[in-house]
């Protein structure tokens, strides 16, 4: 008989009491992670078709990550940016040679690189473009989500973002997303900094823009000397079958922003990266971080990215992922309303309301039948496998989504 204190409900439970109550998961206690597969405490193996909200997508525990992270950690974790370390700079030069920028300034979160690049923005503004002090403004699309800060949710316009959290950050613009001519509206307003915008808007529930889109977001921001900020944080490295999702497009950004995945799922790791007329701006004791570009991380950027590129991740999310779509079309169940996506990001809009609990039902059977998914918004279900992940694997996987969906 199993103790008390293996039980999935022990977990459970430790974390309702002791926990903030600031998450609502799966009734899945997971233990163990490999590849595109996940353990709970109770030995069940599960596909993981969230990747840590695509965080992992070189798959869970890469061993080549892995033995980077051993070594460094074994030899030199932290010293502060007080003094220079022998693995920041060959990190810098990897990471910008790849992404074809100047420079890379490094942070650990997501929402952190978020908080970069829009100080690098205002930075940018007063000292290059000329906009009277303290009036620099940023414009965002409606439906963004770029975190949890106090900056972070000024932009948002999801009530559970942003209720009973002001007085909010001042400066912030919205407009529609996948609309130029809001856009260009917005830049008639000459203190206008930046625009910071998703390639595909993860959080919102996988919404792709039309083709020609981001394009012309890149000339309306060249014509009016607006910086382009891209937040590839969730859609970057390798997600849609890309290096990055703006390449669909062939743009380059003014300041890219990326996360999660920079390091395979092992420690928070995110990085923005400009040329030198906007990076330059910040000088010394201006902007910083006692965690960001410590060796440690560095290593594991350096190993993260060579993974994507080695094992042609980009390449193969492509394939996978027209796949997964082409056959998602063919379960042709009445409670699918909408199929999108790009690469392995992608998701299923089921036809009922945001109140409505059956998405929540649905991943609740398919996490009893080996899948585990998440819903956002109520109801959407996103789809983002690690890369890794092989046609007969998705095979079996679209199985056990068609045999879920099905009960309803």
């Amino acid at each position: 008989m199993k103790s008390q204190v293996n039980t999935p409900e022990y977990f459970i439970q430790l974390e309702d009491k002791y926990g903030a109550h600031n998450y609502h998961p799966l009734p899945v206690v997971l233990s163990k992670g490999e590849g595109v597969f996940v353990w709970d405490v109770n030995g069940e193996k599960y596909f993981d078709f969230l990747s840590a909200y695509s965080a992992v997508n070189q798959g869970h525990c890469h061993p080549h990550i892995l033995s980077a992270l051993t070594q460094q950690a074994s030899q030199l974790t932290l010293t502060s940016r007080a003094f220079y370390n022998d693995k920041l700079g060959e990190y810098e030069k990897f990471i910008t040679e790849i992404m074809g920028y100047d420079k890379v300034l490094p942070m650990n979160t997501g929402v952190e690189g978020g908080e970069t690049a829009i100080k690098l923005a205002k930075k940018w503004a007063y000292k290059v473009k000329g906009i009277e002090a303290n009036q620099a403004r940023i414009i965002f699309a409606k439906n963004n989500f770029w975190g949890r800060t106090q900056a972070a949710i000024s932009a948002s316009t999801d009530p559970s973002s942003y209720s009973d959290y002001g007085p909010f950050m001042p400066g912030y613009d919205i407009i529609e997303y996948n609309n130029l001519e809001a856009l260009e509206i917005a830049f008639q307003n000459k203190n206008v900094a930046a625009f910071m915008v998703e390639p595909i808007q993860g959080e919102a529930g996988v919404v792709v823009p039309d083709n020609g889109y981001l394009k012309g977001v890149r000339d309306l921001c060249t014509k009016y000397n607006v910086l382009l900020i891209a937040d590839e944080v969730q859609t970057g490295l390798c997600r849609t079958g890309k290096m990055l999702c703006v390449e669909h497009e062939q743009i380059k950004p003014d300041i890219l922003i990326l996360g999660k995945a920079l390091s395979g799922g092992f420690m928070p790791i995110s990085a923005v990266l400009a040329d030198d007329e906007i990076m330059l701006c910040i000088q010394p004791g201006e902007h910083g971080s006692t965690y960001g570009g410590n060796p440690l991380a560095a290593a594991v950027g350096v190993a993260s990215l060579e993974v994507l590129i080695n094992e042609k991740l980009a390449e193969n999310a492509e394939l996978m992922g027209q796949y997964l779509r082409t056959q998602l079309q063919e379960i042709n169940h009445p409670l699918i309303s909408t199929i999108r996506g790009k690469g392995l990001l992608n998701a299923i809009v089921i036809d009922d309301t945001e109140e409505s609990d059956t998405a929540w039902q649905i991943c609740l059977e398919m996490a009893k039948n080996g899948l585990l998914a998440k819903p956002t918004h109520g109801n959407i279900i996103r789809f983002a496998p690690p890369l890794t992940i092989s046609k007969n694997q998705i095979d079996d996987c679209l199985g056990i989504i068609e045999k879920s969906i099905k009960r309803f």
